[in-house]
């Protein structure tokens, strides 16, 4: 159980001392929308009260989305996701844990990663061979062209889980490697050939935010060394997971990378301009209109790049710099609904409606495209989908920014 002084330290850090008790953290709240049961004010007032026992043993600690809806919107700026991961840290050496949704296979492949003795094999999703140059070449069919990467380069592109998820997912229709390829794709048409660790793991953001704080440290560290070695100067990479563990959670463990983190999003809105390529690319566009069903898109926004990464901005310049029409949905941006799950766990009735409700607000824009920046974005909706009671209301295509961006391209290098 938390000694005193302990937990003491952890309300300072999370600002719940400040806390007004005016209840807007519950109002924006998407479970609390759903579940009356679960209130971030309540939880707040509960630490305030020092009942640690209770919230350390309650299965509602484990419902929070760590959206930061509820942060972004309290008048005296407490952390509730950062009380709710402390919370949960201190839960797990307890030994309580959340249910899993799949069964523990995800957070399982997750530890297995944990041991530095079992290698990764990480180039396979670029299904190539390698060259005397230092070049992996894979032939593709239509317009795309050979996917190049190399050794030497500053720049290194982060995969992730997304191999996993294109086993694990493949049943209803996720992107999976599809959304690393395009990444490629995508530099390569900049005239950048990234660089790709075989030996990557995992980057431990689930584990953290489900309060394995040793596993998250295991993970980090065999990344950190990895990406130190390469000598890269920036990464890369499609998950917006990824992107916040690599920037902030990684130094916040005293694991500083040295180098810039970007999401593919925030690289093209922040390097494109200087790139003539790009720029080439963004004047044809102007000129070639977008096939359907390309021309008209909506987007949403992930939690983990817009609110915890403040990027929203970046992913909509993109999208209009391919020339495509973009269609808000009522809540975007800062007021962004989330997918409704978190790390995997605790999926269940009122994440299902928060799905549902995304889902049909996407399909009412007209828009012929629900755009995400997030692989588990898209397996949430997706997975929300084959409820065959609300198949046809649900019924929109969905596909990944990055896989988007690569199409055009192609309908670009093509036209």
């Amino acid at each position: 159980m938390l000694d005193g002084s302990g937990l003491e330290r952890k309300l300072r850090h999370t600002g719940v001392f400040r806390c007004l008790e005016c209840g807007k953290c519950t109002a924006v709240c998407p479970i609390s929308l759903y579940d009356h049961r679960f209130s971030p004010r309540r939880t707040v007032g509960r630490a305030l009260m020092r009942h640690e026992a209770d919230l350390l043993l309650d299965d509602r600690l484990w419902a929070c989305l760590t959206c930061l809806h509820c942060s972004q919107v309290c008048p005296a700026g407490v952390a509730y996701s950062d009380l709710t991961q402390c919370l949960r840290t201190e839960a797990h050496k307890l030994g309580q844990s959340a249910i899993c949704t799949h069964g523990e296979v995800i957070h399982g492949w997750m530890r297995m990663m944990m041991d530095p003795a079992i290698k990764q094999d990480r180039m396979g999703w670029l299904e190539g061979k390698q060259t005397r140059s230092g070049t992996v070449e894979r032939a593709e069919q239509g317009p795309q062209t050979a996917l190049q990467t190399s050794d030497g380069s500053d720049t290194l592109v982060f995969v992730g889980c997304a191999p996993y998820f294109d086993v694990k997912f493949a049943n209803i229709g996720v992107e999976g490697n599809s959304v690393p390829q395009a990444v490629v794709r995508i530099l390569n048409a900049l005239g950048i050939a990234p660089r790709v660790l075989a030996d990557e793991r995992c980057c431990g953001h689930d584990l953290l935010w489900e309060g394995d704080e040793h596993g998250f440290r295991c993970l980090a560290e065999l990344n950190a060394h990895l990406i130190r070695e390469s000598g890269v100067k920036r990464v890369i990479t499609a998950c917006p997971e990824c992107a916040r563990a690599l920037a902030i959670d990684y130094p916040a463990h005293g694991l500083d990378l040295n180098v810039e983190v970007l999401h593919v999003t925030q690289f093209l809105a922040r390097h494109g301009a200087g790139n003539a390529a790009w720029a080439g690319l963004g004047q044809k566009a102007a000129t070639v209109p977008p096939k359907s069903p390309l021309r008209r898109v909506t987007f949403h926004d992930p939690c983990r790049l817009g609110r915890h990464l403040g990027a929203y901005d970046a992913p909509r310049r993109v999208i209009g710099a391919l020339g495509m029409e973009l269609i808000e949905m009522p809540r975007h941006g800062e007021n962004a609904l989330c997918c409704g799950t978190n790390g995997w766990t605790h999926c269940g009735a009122a994440n299902k409606q928060i799905q549902a409700d995304r889902l049909r607000e996407a399909k009412a824009t007209g828009a012929d495209v629900l755009v995400t920046a997030c692989l588990k974005c898209q397996i949430h909706f997706e997975c929300a989908r084959q409820d065959r009671a609300l198949a046809s209301e649900l019924k929109i295509e969905i596909q990944d920014l990055t896989t988007l961006i690569a199409d055009r391209l192609d309908q670009l290098a093509s036209g």
